[in-house]
């Protein structure tokens, strides 16, 4: 005898009766609304209603472009709940990249906010064969775009359907689709993963646990993550499920907003990649603000300067960092301290906390190196970080060729290089990309970034491979800082690499720019400052600025 299916379903309507007064709170272009989880239940049965008469059904797809709100977080549950795949689409992909994964998810309708308009028209235009499979687009929070497809206003869409809590929802099976969700595309085209009910269940049952986010109804959670970026690292099934409130801070939020969001709704855990919580510490830098209902930060998507943790920690909020990938739907380990390091000193507490830290309980991991081999697990050896796991996907939609190079039997080759300590924590050298090979020897850019930025005058910094005639590659670093004297901040970013790695890691040349050119999910675009850097470095490794005009 199987038990019961592994679904999302179950997750709203435990909230709406056992937590029918906890809020959700979304901040919109046009002001902030308040949900009890009662009234979101009633609305999200009343989207599903309205997508079932639109013929939306088992196996189809939903796209959306829309920010962190209200009715995004209803088409979370809506679709799903209908056993469609709920397509989260970002919006900064380029319109080439919106049209290509339009086109092979075959989406039959599509949610864009108003001020997304512009990006799907523009996408429309390129190729309207693309959206051939779309039969409705619905606005949310504004005028309807110009297009040659059958467009209304979402509240005209849901307004002959009752809102009903379950408006006969069909039974669905663990293995019905849930999600699908695309790469940014970076390193060649994007490529989509799409997540079954049971995996999204399997993924949410793990975050909730102490070796996950530790997620309960006593917390009020606000994503920034984006929710068009890998369901917002899980967090709107995550709270829903724990019964927790919820706080959607709208579009293009900025650190003011979080802030004020923070004080006023008494957010306990959030989430986003590091470049929004630096910008939050140069606003609380300038004012009085209380954070202190504020528990826990977690960050992802790229490894957090020392510097951001210390000055959290100074604030009594604790800074969580988590790893993970699209493929991994998407959060796969979360660096808390074991039991007995908890009374080690401050530093080495903060070293374990500043690795990717240790995989979540379901999921197996290797880590081999070029000859398929397993390195040890010393801190030291570097090697390819495999993973398998309930939530882990085994294969790409409509995708077959990709899947020979991604994946080995059941395990994930997730193309993260890293190396793995002693008490089992792992830690991400780099991306295969963007590992730089300089002499036979691999440097990590990531590592070497995070030194450059353990500055409070260094706002952003990447570090790539460039060309060398000698070398093979050499590390550059493209620098966005707040210094007059530019010399002395590379004098003082020289000395924090030597004096935490080879001299040979110092990189042989830093360009100052007004910003670092980011991927659509807000990563370094490695492969934009490799294109951008001409010719070869050929001369010594001495860390010294560009002179004038070059």
């Amino acid at each position: 005898m199987t038990g019961h299916a592994q679904t999302l379903r179950p997750f709203l309507s435990r909230a709406a009766q056992l937590y029918p007064d906890r809020e959700l709170v979304a901040r919109t272009a046009t002001g902030t609304g308040r949900y009890t989880y009662a009234e979101y239940a009633k609305r999200v049965g009343r989207l599903a209603s309205a997508l079932r008469t639109a013929g939306v059904g088992r196996g189809d797809h939903v796209a959306t472009m829309c920010w962190n709100h209200d009715r995004h977080a209803e088409a979370y549950y809506a679709v799903p709940n209908l056993g469609a795949a709920l397509h989260t689409i970002n919006p900064l992909l380029p319109a080439d990249d919106v049209r290509t994964i339009v086109a092979e998810a075959a989406d039959r309708l599509l949610l864009v906010d108003a001020s997304l308009a512009g990006a799907l028209t523009e996408a429309y235009r390129g190729d309207p064969d693309a959206f051939e499979s779309v039969e409705r687009v619905v606005v949310v929070g504004g005028e309807t775009p110009d297009l040659p497809v059958d467009a209304v206003d979402i509240d005209a869409f849901v307004a002959d359907h009752d809102p009903d809590p379950d408006p006969g929802y069909p039974d669905l099976a663990g293995d019905d689709p849930a999600g699908l969700c695309y790469s940014s595309g970076t390193t060649g085209a994007p490529k989509g993963v799409r997540y079954t009910q049971r995996m999204l269940w399997s993924h949410t049952m793990a975050i909730l646990t102490p070796a996950g986010l530790d997620i309960s109804h006593h917390d009020t959670v606000m994503p920034v993550v984006p929710m068009f970026h890998i369901n917002a690292w899980g967090l709107p099934y995550a709270a829903t499920a724990a019964g927790a409130a919820q706080v959607y801070p709208g579009p293009s939020p900025q650190p003011a907003d979080l802030v004020t969001l923070i004080e006023d709704e008494g957010v306990t855990l959030t989430a986003g990649v590091p470049t929004v919580w630096l910008g939050v510490l140069d606003y609380l830098q300038d004012t009085d603000a209380d954070l202190s209902t504020l528990e826990r930060i977690v960050v992802g998507g790229a490894a957090p300067p020392e510097r951001l943790i210390r000055a959290f920690d100074d604030r009594g909020v604790e800074v969580v960092h988590g790893w993970g990938m699209t493929e991994t739907a998407p959060v796969g380990a979360v660096s808390h301290l074991k039991p007995e390091l908890r009374g080690a000193g401050y530093g080495t507490r903060l070293d374990k906390r500043l690795k990717q830290g240790l995989l979540l309980p379901g999921l197996e991991f290797r880590v081999v190196g070029d000859d398929g081999d397993e390195v040890p697990h010393d801190g030291e050896s570097m090697g390819e970080l495999l993973v398998r796991g309930p939530w882990v996907t085994t294969s790409y939609y409509g995708r077959d060729a990709a899947d020979d190079e991604a994946f080995e039997g059941s395990w994930l080759r997730t193309g993260d290089v890293v190396t793995v300590d002693g008490d089992g924590y792992v830690e991400l050298v780099d991306r295969a990309a963007d590992v730089i090979n300089s002499g036979g020897e691999w440097i990590s850019s990531q590592a070497v970034e995070n030194a450059i930025m353990d500055d409070e005058r260094v706002r952003e910094a990447a570090v790539v491979g460039v060309p060398h005639e000698r070398w093979g590659e050499r590390p550059v670093a493209y620098v966005v800082a707040d210094a007059d004297d530019r010399g002395a901040l590379i004098d003082a970013a020289t000395e924090r690499v030597r004096g935490a790695y080879p001299d040979w890691w110092v990189p042989d040349r830093v360009e100052f720019v007004d910003a670092v050119p980011k991927t659509a999910t807000g990563k370094f675009d490695k492969v934009d400052l490799r294109a951008r850097f001409e010719g070869s470095l050929d001369g010594s490794v001495d860390a010294a600025p560009p002179d004038e005009g070059e």
